[in-house]
């Protein structure tokens, strides 16, 4: 007797009626029926994202089509503003893909971005290569002065022309070919390291079965640690991890030096250990591909070729910010290993520091000199308050209002959703914030968005904005307790969220702004953390609800200065070997990384005891993308930031509505309408000076 199977068809017995069974629509197909128009999260499947971005390419290479078979003469209608409004699908698809991807990836995820990566840098060449269509764009930029544009408008036909140049339209066909090779070979390097980098950080895990090994570390550690245990089948025991809420106050706080020296050790060595996700092969690869795509695109070296549209505009300009810096910087370290030295000796520890000391010995000697841990301000740090601190600051500078959505699709079961309206009740977008680690979520903080604010048909269409962190996950039943750091975190990336909501701008193209401008907007969201007015209202004791102590408050004042050495230190360190990296005008087939890295630090005369923040086999700011000879950046914009805050106190009132509208206005809403030197004079009246910047780090 034969049998057929029918593949999806329902088989039930005689008896029954058959259920037909739905199949399921692609939802970036079928368009958002939800709230807001969020992406309907929780009805997306790994896939749908495939054939919903092979159709994005497929639409916008017909839409380019269009543009380049339009027998009409080229203009900024035909050409510029169609060319600007083309790819909505692809662009609405991979943006959810790479958030998710980023916050909630799994190894299916990842393998399905390795595939996508080499078909996305093939569609991007095809656009930017396109000679008939820059040949409709360049008609169009050389007969700019006469087109009678807005701003704006002017503002996106020289960013559409110059990224076109930048993407190599002007190179002759055989140098095309080449770099359409290095484009991709460049994307699936920078996604290997990345994903390298999240496969160390969870390999590694510090297992505590003797309570006495707990000695030093405060009761949330041990008890999130005994929660992580539990979770991996460990039950008894406590496990701390690489991630920063576990590694870092374990080195701050474990008396235990040999545990210190081994999750350090563990930290430090990431993407340096010899096994399949070893890294150094990958750094050398992408530092060779990006310094031959530079050559052929008439660059000395890379750092050339991605400053050039930077607010620094030259790595001369860069190295000059951070060796001003490095030399008041240097002092102060040396200072402070000093007082960890006198301090060790008191605990009958000859020698100098090791790396796995400074932050354990740095806490004893807040404690000694100040009077003050970090145990004892997280208290008043539940992280709701700190948020709502945060809301509380944005509506005295801007009147804006955040109200709490229950009911609405969410990136992941663990993130909150917020409305954003302004002072009169209109819409401005929805903000999700997304706090804790998990395996899923790769490493740092960040802020992103799962559609940008744009405008349709005449109507603004607002942004999604998402805040993506790792802070400390409390234990089971606990509140989430702050660090100073952690709230200073969120209010930094809150900063990036408010450019999000604020921006207001009518072209894609003219959204962004330099990488070394996009820090100040985050970074002079910091100032308002530690001021008294605004530890009144959030800085309240998560059982007692009383005040931060008066008394607590000016000795968090008068400590924050101190440990700058250090922080400024290994920030500057990284930046350079970034730079170094990128400076390079040969990069030879043997180039071994660690020794590199060694050079590197040891022309700065570096302290072995602080390694860069992020050492180059773990550096995905500069190696993963996004930051490449651009980590600087935060220096960079810390010089506008610290002078813009004394735009405000200069008006003796941190919450000055002149100052912040004016902030609003030049630096917030336009996008990069403007050149960004430009925006900023516009809100300050004049250059920034850096002397705010050396006086907030103690360095001056």
């Amino acid at each position: 007797m034969g049998f057929t199977l029918l593949m999806g068809a329902c088989v039930t017995s005689p008896n029954k009626k058959a259920e037909t069974v739905e199949p399921h629509a692609n939802p970036f197909l079928t368009g958002y029926v939800t709230p807001f128009g969020i992406p309907p999260f929780e009805q997306i499947s790994l896939d749908d994202y495939k054939p919903a971005i092979l159709q994005g390419m497929d639409e916008q290479k017909k839409e380019v089509e269009a543009i380049t078979g339009n027998a009409a003469e080229p203009d900024f209608e035909n050409t510029i503003f169609a060319f600007d409004q083309s790819g909505q699908l692809l662009s609405r698809v991979y943006t959810v893909f790479s958030g998710q991807n980023s916050a909630n990836t799994s190894d299916e995820m990842q393998a399905l971005s390795k595939e996508l990566s080499p078909l996305m840098s093939a569609h991007r060449d095809d656009i930017s290569l396109n000679p008939k269509l820059f040949a409709r764009v360049k008609a169009v930029y050389d007969k700019r002065d006469g087109l009678n544009l807005t701003k704006e408008q002017a503002k996106l036909l020289e960013e559409t022309y110059k990224n076109f140049v930048r993407g190599g339209a002007n190179l002759p066909e055989d140098k095309q070919a080449r770099l359409r090779e290095l484009n991709s070979e460049i994307a699936m390097l920078q996604l290997t390291f990345g994903q390298n980098m999240l496969k160390e950080t969870n390999a590694f895990r510090l297992v505590i079965d003797n309570k006495d090994d707990l000695a030093g570390l405060p009761d949330n550690l041990i008890a999130a640690a005994a929660d992580d245990a539990r979770a991996a089948g460990e039950d008894g025991k406590w496990v701390f991890t690489l991630q920063n809420p576990s590694i870092m106050p374990f080195l701050q706080f474990s008396d235990k030096r040999e545990l210190r020296e081994k999750i350090f050790t563990g930290y430090i060595s990431r993407g340096n250990n010899n096994n399949e996700a070893d890294n150094k092969e990958t750094v050398k690869k992408l530092v060779k591909a990006r310094l031959e795509k530079a050559r052929l695109m008439g660059y000395d070296h890379y750092a050339a070729f991605a400053l050039d549209d930077r607010m620094a505009k030259n790595a001369d300009n860069v190295y000059k910010l951070l060796h001003e810096v490095w030399e008041p910087t240097l002092a102060k370290a040396k200072a402070e290993l000093a007082d960890l030295q006198d301090i060790m000796k008191q605990d009958g520890i000859e020698g100098e520091p090791k790396g796995w000391d400074w932050r354990y010995y740095n806490e004893k000697v807040m404690k000694a000199r100040f009077d003050i841990d970090e145990t004892a301000v997280r208290p008043y740090l539940q992280l709701e308050k700190v948020r709502e601190g945060m809301f509380y600051v944005a509506n005295k500078l801007y009147g804006i209002t955040f109200t709490e959505l229950t009911d609405v699709p969410k990136p992941h079961e663990d993130a909150v959703a917020f409305e954003c309206k302004e002072a009169d009740g209109t819409h401005l977008g929805v903000l999700f914030m997304d706090y804790f680690p998990r395996a899923s979520k790769r490493g740092g903080a960040w802020c992103g968005s799962y559609r940008q604010q744009t405008y349709r048909d005449g109507r603004r269409v607002a942004p999604l904005v998402t805040i993506v962190c790792n802070f400390t996950k409390p234990a089971a039943g606990q509140p989430a307790l702050l660090s100073v750091d952690e709230a200073s975190t969120m209010f930094h990336e809150f900063g990036h969220a408010l450019h999000s909501l604020f921006r207001d701008v009518h072209y894609y193209g003219v959204a962004g702004v330099p990488r070394d401008f996009v820090e100040l907007p985050s970074q002079v969201m910091e100032h308002w953390v530690l001021e008294p007015e605004v530890l009144k209202v959030y800085a309240k004791h998560y059982q007692t609800g009383e005040d931060m102590p008066a008394e607590l408050v000016k000795k968090l004042e008068e400590s924050s200065k101190y440990g700058q050495g250090f922080a400024t230190a290994e920030y500057v360190q990284a930046s350079i070997l970034d730079m170094d990296y990128h400076v390079l005008t040969d990069v030879p087939d043997d180039l071994d990384v660690p020794k590199f890295e060694s050079g590197s630090m040891d022309k700065l005369h570096a302290l072995p005891q602080i390694p860069p923040r992020y050492r180059s086999t773990y550096f995905n700011h500069t190696m993963g993308g996004g930051y490449t000879a651009g980590y600087y950046s935060y220096m960079w914009a810390e010089v506008l930031d610290a002078d813009a805050f004394e735009a405000y106190k200069e008006t003796g009132d941190i919450f000055d509505q002149a100052t912040a509208k004016r902030f609003r206005e030049y630096v917030l809403t336009p996008g990069g309408i403007d050149d960004a030197m430009t925006m900023y004079r516009n809100f300050r009246g004049k250059e920034p000076d850096t002397t705010p910047l050396l006086k907030n780090r103690g360095l001056k």
